[in-house]
């Protein structure tokens, strides 16, 4: 039988032609379907007003052919005050299922004016929607919140916020019995002075008893080198163990910047690194910008932001590839190396 494959940073069309938009993307299995669900930047033409045209959603069997399922939660156009009207800088969405009340939660970040980023949150009775704004503005723990993921624990069904306090640290903090706001407990990690050594981007998962965290330096939408760390509990503490891509020379973790970690419930121990590559078309060299952003903020605030918001809006967002890898391990050291074509047929 031939093998069905992911052909990581190569155009991915869905089963009508067009081309995949779920970026930042993460993976939702439910009876037997996989759901892949991001930011639908079709309509984000460079110097465009368009941000985002909702949140689109994709169902495959298989992992390789993915069909539309549409916007699930769609944009409006109409009402410039919402967080869902296409100029708001909507980003990463994440949805978790509650156990027991069997409600979707969607977070979502809404980048502001200056440094400031608030959350959005909304419910569902079914993963496709229609979702409702239940609270909005949000600023969890007084904090501006950054790039995040959601963690549901498959014992209790307690849940955990991983956020970036924006160019500052990692903040672990509990959600809600509802899992529509937070308790106030919470934990920091990786404390830096600022971008781009600022971790952002968290992917969490769980092998055994180990927990992990995937994040990515603070440098736009250009790539720079990831880096894994390692607790035996959610709130830690955490144990850096470098970069996952040790033979990427560039230390751009392969140009891309990972959203989420999926762990494949149908195999022994297949986890897969969801990667998007935000410019495919710079080079390995124009690619690491890092030093550029050391300079960029190491000045006034306001300037900074600025030349940021300038950065991003150059790129064309509507040609953004993904980079799906899977997860090797050295012991309990995760490890991704590159690959031309593979498939989830592979593994056990």
């Amino acid at each position: 039988m031939k093998m069905s494959k992911i052909f990581p940073g190569q155009p991915w069309l869905d089963t009508n032609g067009n081309r995949i938009q779920a970026h930042a993307g993460s993976i939702f299995f439910e009876n037997d379907v996989f759901y892949w669900y991001g930011e639908n930047k079709e309509r984000t033409a460079p110097g465009s007003d368009i941000w985002h045209w909702g949140v689109r959603c994709y169902s495959s069997t298989d992992l390789t052919a993915w069909e539309d399922r549409g916007l699930i939660i769609p944009p409006t156009p109409d009402d410039s005050d919402s967080p869902l009207h296409p100029t708001k800088l909507l980003d990463r969405p994440h949805i978790i299922r509650h156990p027991e009340t069997g409600k979707y939660v969607c977070w979502i970040k809404i980048m502001g004016e200056g440094f400031s980023q608030r959350t959005t949150v909304l419910v569902a009775d079914n993963l496709l929607g229609p979702y409702e704004i239940v609270s909005t503005g949000l600023k969890p723990l007084g904090m501006n919140a950054g790039d995040f993921d959601l963690v549901v624990d498959p014992t209790d069904g307690k849940a955990y916020y991983y956020f970036e306090r924006v160019h500052s640290e990692l903040i672990c903090a509990d959600l809600t019995p509802d899992y529509t706001g937070v308790t106030g407990y919470y934990s920091t990690h990786f404390p830096q002075p600022g971008p781009p050594d600022v971790r952002e981007a968290p992917a969490y998962f769980r092998r055994g008893s180990k927990h992990y965290l995937i994040t990515s330096g603070t440098s736009g939408y250009y790539p720079n080198a990831s880096e894994v760390a390692v607790a035996d509990t959610y709130h830690g503490p955490w144990t850096v163990l470098g970069d996952p891509h040790p033979d990427d020379t560039s230390k751009t973790s392969y140009r891309t910047q990972i959203s989420s970690v999926f762990r494949h419930p149908q195999k022994r121990d297949l986890y897969i690194a969801l990667a998007d590559r935000w410019l495919p078309d710079l080079s390995p060299e124009e690619s690491d910008q890092t030093e550029r952003y050391r300079q960029l903020f190491s000045g006034d605030d306001e300037q900074s932001e600025k030349a940021d918001e300038s950065i991003q809006h150059q790129s064309d967002l509507r040609f953004a590839e993904y980079v799906w890898l899977p997860i090797n391990f050295d012991g309990d050291a995760p490890r991704i190396d590159w690959r031309d074509a593979w498939s989830p047929e592979e593994f056990d």
